[in-house]
C-alpha cells in the first residue's frame, strides 16, 4: 500500500473485510514526515476476497477497495 503524507502528521492505516469488520491495523498513529511511503500487508493467513483499507491523518481520511487473490 503506497501513500503520501503532505505535512508531518500521525497516520493510521486499518484493513477491514467486506462486511466492515476490522481485520488488522497496519499503522496506529505513527508520525510521518512529508513524503511517499509504502507498507506491506502480510495477508497469508486471510482468505481471498474484497478488503478495504482506511488511511487517516489529522486532516485527511480515505478508504479504498482492494482484492486479495491467492
Amino acid at each position: 500500500i503506497r501513500f503520501e503524507v503532505p505535512n508531518s502528521s500521525p497516520v493510521s492505516i486499518r484493513i477491514y473485510n467486506a462486511v466492515g469488520q476490522l481485520v488488522t491495523t497496519l499503522i496506529d498513529g505513527k508520525s510521518f514526515s512529508p513524503g511517499t511511503y509504502s507498507i506491506t500487508w502480510d495477508a497469508s493467513r486471510y482468505s481471498s476476497g474484497v478488503y478495504f483499507y482506511e488511511m487517516k491523518t489529522n486532516a485527511f481520511q480515505q478508504t479504498k477497495k482492494m482484492m486479495l487473490v491467492k
